[in-house]
């Protein structure tokens, strides 16, 4: 899954969006939780309150005094955290009850005069106890029956027992997420590949069709992905529409223009002169270039259609023995090593045409012996894969300044052998029409080593 994929962008995208989701599922839950626990806690807490608030009466001198005991023994434990408290609002220290876990202590909240409080009176807060456990607690004001002056009634409670509960149910909470998170993620992976799949078949099917297995896309795809495949079909079926005619119209022209240029090559042979010496040269020439464009057409015409492929090993095959049966005589000797089931992608005649063009040449230069190897070079950036054909013989080579020379059209580097100079040129013309190439080198036999680049199944 490289990240320039639909796969990665839809599984990247998918999965922020769910961990996005999973992290603020968790913190609200976290809150939820917290806050339900406080007000839980602050009910306990209310209860104790009015229990306290029963049991508190002031006496003759205005003092609070208590009728009786509070039933939670954790109000007797000393700091057990659990303490509560009746105190005049004017500070008067003989006007102030205590529980007996507070001993000789007294609660001191900040600020509790300008606390928020709700439509009862209550006021909420937490604090610190003289051993350092944090406590919640509430505060409510009320002026006793018989008494003129208010008290203020605390009552707090050891809130650090919450607070495990609430990490306990936390950390849970977090760990439940994670393995939440997990089973996302893999239902997202599974979803994108069962999603794309027929995105894969599609690319199958177009491979199989660029390797000549196949003419036309013929699976049933999704709604969404159905008018792309018949608009490839379409396309396809467009592109070899186009081709048939390209090659229709380019043997019309041939024999269009064949006869003509015969009739004017007889007719100057038979008058003769200085005239007709000039019409038969330029004849020629016209029919040299008539021939060449429309190879080159032709060319042109099948290596852009889509399908073709051609076993290479078939074709390098047949020309090394064709050929050691034209040079019998001199007793040549052509080594080929290509392995079974490499095909080009294009067509058997362009394959042959060049293929020929190199191990004629070869077979005209070389003193015995040739070598012929076909390897496959993986795919490139661009995912395409390509065949590398090399034709070495043990001949004289040819200098590096005229190697170039040699790909030119017409251009012949030695008169003495026979040929039109053509051969190097064509195949070069040839490679760059399937997007190939051709170079040319010192082989390790001695002599001219050509390697011809051409796209592979």
């Amino acid at each position: 899954m490289r990240p320039s994929s639909l796969a990665f962008r839809l599984t990247v995208s998918a999965a922020i969006v769910s961990l996005v989701l999973l992290v603020s599922a968790g913190l609200l839950l976290s809150y939820l939780f917290q806050v339900t626990i406080e007000r839980n806690f602050d009910a306990r807490l209310q209860a104790v309150l009015d229990g306290l608030l029963a049991n508190v009466e002031v006496n003759e001198d205005g003092a609070p005094v208590v009728l009786g005991a509070i039933a939670d023994t954790r109000f007797k434990l000393p700091l057990s955290g659990w303490y509560w408290q009746v105190s005049a609002l004017d500070g008067r220290p003989d006007h102030e009850l205590v529980s007996e876990s507070l001993l000789d202590n007294r609660l001191r909240p900040a600020d509790l005069q300008n606390r928020a409080r709700d439509d009862a009176g209550l006021a909420r807060f937490y604090l610190i106890d003289q051993s350092g456990t944090q406590l919640r607690g509430i505060e409510q004001r009320f002026t006793l029956f018989g008494g003129k002056q208010q008290f203020s009634f605390l009552v707090a409670g050891n809130f650090d027992e919450l607070k495990r509960e609430i990490a306990a149910f936390t950390q849970t909470l977090w760990a439940v997420l994670a393995v939440l998170g997990m089973g996302l993620l893999a239902a997202i992976l599974v979803q994108v590949r069962f999603g794309l799949r027929p995105l894969r078949r599609l690319q199958d099917e177009l491979a199989a069709i660029r390797s000549g297995a196949e003419e036309r896309l013929a699976g049933r795809y999704p709604v969404e992905i159905e008018p792309v495949s018949n608009e490839l079909n379409l396309l396809l079926q467009s592109n070899t529409e186009i081709v048939d005619r390209a090659r229709t119209q380019v043997g019309n022209l041939a024999h269009a223009l064949k006869t003509p240029l015969s009739v004017l090559s007889n007719e100057a042979r038979i008058h003769g002169g200085e005239l007709g010496h000039k019409v038969g040269e330029q004849a020629a020439i016209m029919s040299e270039q008539v021939s060449m464009y429309l190879d080159r057409a032709r060319r042109a015409a099948r290596a852009s259609s889509l399908g073709a492929a051609t076993d290479v090993s078939d074709v390098v095959d047949a020309l090394a023995r064709t050929l050691k049966r034209i040079h019998l005589e001199r007793g040549m000797d052509c080594e080929v090593a290509c392995p079974t089931g490499l095909k080009f992608r294009g067509e058997r005649q362009d394959l042959e045409e060049m293929l020929g063009n190199l191990l004629d040449n070869a077979f005209k230069w070389a003193r015995k012996r040739i070598d012929v190897e076909v390897t496959s070079v993986r795919g490139d950036d661009q995912g395409r894969h390509w065949l590398n054909v090399k034709v070495g013989d043990d001949g004289p080579g040819l200098p590096a300044e005229k190697r170039a020379e040699a790909l030119k059209r017409g251009q012949r580097i030695d008169e003495t052998k026979p040929g039109s100079g053509l051969g190097l040129n064509i195949v070069n013309e040839t490679a760059m029409m399937y997007g190939g190439s051709v170079s040319l080198d010192r082989s390790p036999l001695g002599g001219l080593l050509a390697t011809l680049r051409l796209p592979a199944v």
